[in-house]
């Protein structure tokens, strides 16, 4: 049984572990938050003070928040590039920009390392249940390698090319999606409570609808009665960084995207006014123009 490491123990990267652990991998992990590598303990991995402690790895998780970060794992003073031996992998599965994750793949250039770009979707309920949706960039042979060990923390497993960073592309055309989702969803609750509609009325008759019959409409919209704006494991922050991943992309496409654009500007006014919300905190944004909650 291969050893596997996940770096970043958050939300997604304990979940993952976790999953690791079910699947009888030897799991250790790393995280600049001594709690984390506890709750790693816990589960039955092992903690690890720092990335010179992954030695002998097999595999890698990297599981941060930015591409800086990204690469100050894989290719800064004593990462992983110095750390791990010719033959094992990197499994890049945080959100960056696609020309970041190529930047890494230069970095390692010559160093014997395989990398992986995939990012996954799914979220904290995605990553606890081993049912995240992964979108694997990555040679053939190296994907064929580590299927075992992407099977053990996603569902819907994509082998989408050979090119790095066509994982990360895939997951920026994604987020567009998600984005103008979200934003539909704060925008249509809000409109109906503002015309006194009951949130109850709107819960029902969205949901019966084919775009509202959805687990996404009817988490998010759940969430949203209840009034659960915060520690839900999809923090609004997460969710502008990677719309502006999509913007950046565009750009460099000379794509227009006049929706995720106008998604973008939302989730910045929410994090501007909530900055420790869950993506749907936003509504609470919204309800400000009408002065009308949105709840049960």
């Amino acid at each position: 049984m291969k050893n596997v490491a996940v770096v970043g123990l958050g939300n997604m990267g304990i979940g993952m572990a976790k999953n690791l652990l079910e699947a009888r991998f030897d799991v250790s992990g790393y995280d600049l938050r001594p709690e984390r590598g506890e709750m790693l303990a816990e589960l039955g991995g092992k903690p690890a003070g720092s990335l010179a402690d992954l030695a002998g790895t097999d595999i890698v998780f990297v599981m941060v928040m930015s591409g800086a970060q990204v690469m100050e794992v894989v290719a800064g003073e004593g990462g992983l590039m110095t750390t791990l031996q010719p033959g094992a992998a990197i499994i890049v599965t945080a959100t960056i920009e696609p020309a970041e994750m190529r930047a890494v793949e230069a970095a390692l250039a010559g160093s014997g390392l395989n990398l992986i770009d995939s990012p996954v979707s799914g979220g904290q309920y995605g990553a606890d249940a081993g049912a995240l949706t992964m979108m694997v960039a990555a040679e053939q042979a190296v994907f064929e390698a580590n299927l075992a060990v992407l099977n053990a923390v996603g569902e819907n497993i994509f082998h989408i090319g050979e090119e790095i960073g066509m994982g990360q592309t895939v997951k920026a055309a994604l987020q567009s999606l998600i984005g103008v989702s979200f934003a539909g969803i704060f925008e249509s609750l809000a409109l109906g409570a503002a015309a006194g509609i009951k949130g109850e009325t709107l819960y029902e008759v969205f949901s019966s609808t084919h775009v509202g019959n959805t687990p996404f409409f009817k988490n998010c919209a759940e969430l949203i009665m209840a009034r659960n704006f915060e520690e839900g494991g999809s923090h609004i922050g997460t969710m502008l960084k990677d719309l502006g991943i999509s913007m950046a992309l565009a750009r460099e496409k000379g794509m227009p995207l006049f929706a995720t654009s106008s998604a973008y500007e939302l989730f910045q006014a929410g994090i501007s006014l909530y900055p420790d919300g869950d993506n749907w905190t936003i509504v609470r944004f919204l309800e400000q123009f009408s002065g009308a909650e949105v709840h049960w």
